[in-house]
């Protein structure tokens, strides 16, 4: 919905009816600062290393190198950064209470063919003004990326897309195994898979090593094209990834996968 110009309703009556507070509305979202871009970057960084930290532990590790950072503000970062720590809780966390979460159907299954399982996950992008988000839908058996999307928002909306480029292009998984992210139990994304009749499975709150290969590819793609330049924008990055995935799926090549690439496992 969206608030305009009305001869008979004001913007504090329509804020009322959507159930919006004004503070909101009138709020103009400020782009990231030079150091606080940096800082986010560090952190990702060190994400891939010791995904178990939690805000304590960043706010330490970052005093370790003389940045003085606070327990919240590294709460706030890593909100950003769309990260939560691995590290087991006394009592886990439901990113959106109001969305339902599914049962997770992969414990102790045996994944043996293409578009039996399929998994996603989101990243975050570093660019020289500015970061963006990724998210990736991955066939779980082949390793194989089979669609894609970027975006400069942590909402539903490119991950829906890019799981409607992935059914289109590639059919119906029987069972689509996330996290528990809000993108990933919002109506809109629940909704494709129940229309085409797909399993839902979602991983334990925080326990990243029940996708652990989209995290090895978020590893992979940081590592080998976002950390070795800077990106000046989306547009950069995109076509740069365009490029990157078809590389990875055509010609690289998987020890796990009796050193095929995810398209000759996947055909």
């Amino acid at each position: 919905m969206m608030i305009e110009r009305h001869d008979k309703l004001s913007y504090i009556r329509q804020c009322h009816l959507l159930g919006l507070a004004r503070s909101t509305y009138y709020y103009q979202p400020q782009p990231a600062s030079d150091a606080e871009l940096v800082l986010l970057r560090k952190m990702d960084e060190q994400y891939l290393k010791t995904p178990q930290y939690g805000s304590r532990s960043y706010a330490t590790w970052f005093l370790r190198q003389g940045i003085l950072i606070g327990r919240k503000k590294a709460a706030s970062m890593m909100k950003t950064l769309g990260i939560i720590s691995t590290a087991p809780k006394p009592r886990t966390s439901i990113p959106a209470r109001q969305h339902k979460i599914y049962p997770y159907l992969l414990k102790g299954k045996i994944i043996n063919r293409p578009n039996q399982v399929w998994a996603a996950d989101i990243t975050y992008v570093p660019m020289e003004k500015g970061f963006g988000y990724l998210v990736a839908i991955m066939d779980w058996h082949s390793r194989k990326v089979l669609s894609w999307r970027l975006s400069n928002t942590m909402d539903a909306d490119f991950c829906v897309q890019a799981l409607e480029a992935a059914i289109q292009d590639h059919g119906c998984p029987q069972i689509f195994n996330t996290d528990q992210g809000a993108q990933f139990t919002s109506e809109a994304w629940i909704a494709v898979l129940k229309n085409h009749d797909v399993q839902v499975s979602m991983d334990g709150a925080g326990c990243y090593l029940d996708n652990i290969f989209v995290e090895r590819l978020w590893r992979t793609v940081k590592y080998e094209l976002l950390y070795t330049r800077a990106f000046s924008d989306l547009k950069e990055v995109r076509k740069s990834l365009t490029q990157w995935f078809g590389w990875y799926n055509q010609e690289r090549f998987h020890q796990g996968l009796d050193n095929q690439t995810p398209n000759e496992v996947y055909y």
